[in-house]
């Protein structure tokens, strides 16, 4: 017997938290977050972490394990996680892995095999591709989440170094198939999350909105103090949009629309990543009241993983 896994994967701002939370309620689960800047200690307002009330009693795994200036990288996640998903099933309880960091969650939902060498001609084929469809400095932009220390020494352009510095970082193997959900270990209900682009992105405005009124800046400002440049915590978004306005660099205003911009264009290279990386099933959240929609994401993932 597999065992069951359900993922719930999507955009920033689109509902993965209420949606995990509430299937972790309806079917006795756990939740593990796939976030990869939610695992840092401190830096709860930038990285949209889920509060305690949020939670609603539902056990979170992977939130707050490391401190700022520690890496993370995708084979530690696997470790994590996997160890995290046979713990959970022997409860007699389900596993949900709720982010957006793709190829995190993938790593464990397709079994990656990481090695010293890193050598893999079929994830760099996808990286070929990622790069003809989105370009270099997408690929540079990945490469700085994963290991900013390599990102730093290799020019965007130099697209063939940027995919071999990734191939390394992301060394995987995995038997795809050409079916649904093949090649993965698990009992697996892929949920995916969209919403129309207009409607998005005003939530994403709404939520750095709000990220000010809960006190982001002085948040970021204590990151900035911490003069850990090149950490993987420093560079990502909602946090190095602002150093330019403690060095006296540009305004609070313009940080603030930067912020919002590369938010929006974050989630649009989400969006694109899970549709042509995974095999999710989507629900467009905006088209009906959440309650409603919430009720056809548990019809399906119920039909998956009791089969």
């Amino acid at each position: 017997m597999k065992e069951k896994l359900i993922v719930v994967a999507g955009p920033t701002a689109v509902g993965k938290t209420k949606t995990s939370v509430e299937l972790a309620k309806a079917l006795n689960g756990e939740v593990i977050s796939g976030d990869s800047m939610q695992i840092y200690r401190k830096l709860d307002i930038g990285t949209a972490k889920i509060t305690k009330q949020e939670m609603e009693g539902i056990p979170h795994h992977l939130i707050d394990i490391k401190d700022p200036h520690e890496s993370f990288s995708a084979a530690e996640f696997q470790t994590r996680a996997s160890k995290l998903i046979t713990e959970i099933n022997g409860r007699g309880k389900v596993p949900i892995i709720a982010g957006g960091t793709g190829l995190y969650i993938r790593a464990v939902t397709h079994g990656y095999e990481f090695n010293s060498s890193g050598s893999n001609p079929e994830m760099r084929k996808q990286f070929e591709k990622a790069a003809e469809e989105q370009g270099g400095e997408h690929l540079h932009r990945l490469l700085i989440e994963r290991n900013p220390v390599a990102a730093s020494q290799i020019h965007p352009n130099n697209v063939r170094r940027v995919i071999r510095a990734l191939e390394i970082s992301y060394a995987g193997t995995a038997d795809e198939g050409g079916t649904k959900n093949a090649g993965t270990p698990y009992e697996l209900a892929m949920v995916g999350l969209e919403m129309e682009r207009s409607r998005l992105y005003e939530r994403i405005n709404e939520r750095v909105d709000l990220m000010f009124k809960q006190g982001l800046l002085k948040e970021a400002k204590w990151l900035f103090d911490q003069h850990i440049e090149g950490s993987q915590s420093v560079l990502a978004i909602g946090y190095k949009e602002l150093f330019p306005y403690f060095r006296q660099e540009m305004t609070l205003d313009e940080a603030a629309e930067l912020l919002k911009r590369n938010s929006r264009r974050y989630a649009k290279r989400q969006l694109t990543w899970f549709k042509n990386q995974t095999d999710a099933t989507w629900f467009d959240m905006g088209e009906k009241p959440f309650h409603e929609k919430f009720n056809e994401i548990l019809y399906f993932v119920e039909g998956e993983i009791t089969k």
